[in-house]
């Protein structure tokens, strides 16, 4: 999965390793932590345990004992360096699920031989490997997986053990955390991405405030960014690794509070208006629909995979409410409407509309085409022979492929790129990937849509490979386009004549996080997530706080 081919470790590199498990330990405990655990599962130590990528003929491979050698030398060297009163914990896999690894029978054996040594407090159990695609999802299980999906790996640990055994993985609530504690079933659970979405989990639990916390949706923006080489950053929270520059509290205003206009329910729209009650202004909220979210309320929608997502707009909707923004739905407004309001603030988060001008210029068949959203949404009837073409690359397309393949149709999945849902890694593509081998989809990387027509009650499609020129076709009842949206700006330029700033950002002033300059002469206009461009819902939430987290 990582693209690279290591050698054998000499022993000489064993040992440096060995003595870098110490010093590491003697940096946490000098740091002022409680505690170290060191990491086997998908990393050095458990490749050591593994028989699928162990084949060394030395003293470190081979029988069980020599493969566990490094681990137990590991855990002498941390143990060395802390001492017998500091807690060690090891974080182990319950069944790797890979063809010649570790079963579920070696790993208990494992876990024994552990706790017999004296060497580790705590068991740390969770499932699965890291060693493909497929493995890292079942070990760090994303949206649409069964919650918990890895705890029954275990449970079976900890019945073969007096230690303290730890489960992670995809426990993303308090309820289900306290089910599995109260259950017996393990000893404590971990709640790493429940703390990423949001830090304050048990400062709200002690404060009666458990339905004010922001649940981890498991969309995975956090992993998938680390395997990418990124930081880990919150598709729904963006103070999350940046809080040197974004409080993950809200910072009351201590100059100007003034009465703000938001339009649009999005997430841009719902967080500008969170925010900008926060901080002492008077916010209202005007929604054309008959309910909040937007976009992410329709990619839930899209396929059962997804309907997590809902809970990002659910949680925004809420907290929103308690700031005491008045949120008005079905209301869509007019530049008059909103001038009568005599805002000092007018905040544009009306999102795009769905963009499907994909065709070469010359070509015909623009009028053919179906937008992703027209179809998960209703308005457009499916298809018994699909065509999607995906010129994306991220989750859009996918689902409503199966939200197709959920209504009996034949699905091609058309891309330009060299892979399908190429803007996907990590968790996020296993299980799309399954279902569509699974179901028949055709998938066809390398092509573009470069005509549609008519052609006996059907369409005939014209896909062109991009590499070499060569046209193929395909007859379908249907054309799906999935090519990002165009901003819903209309009433942003028609209320930027009378706005004291022209509907202008001060660039600079947005990305240093300084206040927007204050002109007189009338109330101040912005714009923010799809109605400037397409962006994801991490991007649309983040324009919004750093806008009004200093208005």
């Amino acid at each position: 999965m990582h693209r690279s081919f290591p050698k054998v470790m000499e022993e000489s590199d064993i040992s440096r390793v060995i003595r870098s498990f110490g010093d590491a330990a003697d940096r946490v405990k000098r740091a002022g932590l409680d505690g170290v655990e060191v990491i086997a599962t998908g990393h050095l130590v458990d490749q050591f345990w593994s028989p699928a990528v162990n084949r060394r003929t030395d003293r470190y491979g081979g029988s069980l004992d020599n493969r566990m050698r490094f681990s137990l030398e590991v855990l002498e060297a941390v143990r060395s360096a802390v001492g017998d009163r500091f807690p060690i914990g090891i974080r182990m896999t319950g069944d790797e699920d890979l063809e010649g690894g570790l079963t579920a029978s070696d790993c208990a054996d494992i876990a024994r031989r552990l706790a017999l040594t004296d060497l580790v407090d705590f068991v740390n159990v969770v499932g699965g490997n890291l060693i493909t695609h497929p493995g890292l999802a079942g070990a760090i299980p994303p949206i649409g997986t069964p919650l918990a999906e890895q705890l029954p790996v275990a449970v079976a640990i900890k019945e073969v053990l007096d230690l303290p055994v730890f489960h992670a993985g995809r426990i993303p609530d308090v309820a289900t955390a306290r089910h599995v504690i109260a259950e017996g079933l393990v000893d404590m659970v971990g709640m790493t991405r429940a703390h990423i979405a949001d830090p304050h989990i048990v400062a709200k639990v002690e404060r009666g405030e458990e339905d004010r916390i922001r649940t981890c949706v498991g969309a995975s923006y956090c992993i998938n960014r680390l395997y990418l080489a990124q930081e880990a950053l919150c598709v729904q929270n963006p103070a999350t690794g940046r809080e040197a520059t974004i409080p993950h509290l809200t910072v009351p205003s201590t100059g100007f509070t003034g009465s703000v206009v938001v339009v649009g329910g999005g997430p841009a729209g719902l967080e500008a208006a969170r925010v900008c009650a926060e901080r002492g202004h008077a916010v209202t909220l005007f929604e054309a629909q008959s309910e909040i979210g937007g976009q992410v309320r329709l990619a839930a929608r899209a396929s059962s995979r997804n309907r997590d997502m809902v809970g990002i707009v659910d949680w925004l909707d809420r907290e929103a409410t308690r700031a005491g923004v008045d949120i008005q739905l079905n209301c869509p407004v007019t530049a008059k409407e909103i001038l009568d309001c005599d805002p000092d603030v007018v905040i544009v988060a009306t999102g795009g509309w769905p963009d499907t001008d994909v065709l070469p210029p010359a070509s015909n068949g623009a009028d053919l085409l179906v937008s992703v959203a027209d179809v998960v949404s209703g308005h457009v009837p499916v298809g018994p022979r699909s065509l999607v073409f995906d010129d994306h690359g991220n989750l859009q397309a996918l689902a409503c492929v199966e939200y197709l393949l959920d209504r009996g149709a034949e699905v091609q999945l058309v891309t330009p790129d060299r892979a399908i849902g190429h803007e996907l890694d990590g968790t996020l593509h296993p299980a799309y990937l399954k279902r569509f081998h699974s179901d028949g989809v055709i998938m066809l990387p390398d092509l573009r849509l470069v005509g549609v027509s008519r052609s006996s009650g059907q369409l005939e499609v014209v896909l062109r490979n991009v590499y070499t020129g060569i046209e193929q076709t395909s007859i379908v009842d249907q054309v799906v386009v999935e090519h990002g949206v165009v901003p819903a700006d209309g009433l942003y330029h028609e209320l930027s004549e009378h706005s004291s700033n022209g509907g202008t950002l001060d660039v600079d002033a947005f990305i240093t996080n300084n206040p927007q300059p204050q002109p007189s002469g009338g109330f101040r206009l912005f714009r923010i997530g799809d109605a400037v461009a397409g962006r994801d819902i991490h991007a649309a939430i983040y324009d919004a706080r750093r806008l009004c987290q200093v208005l």
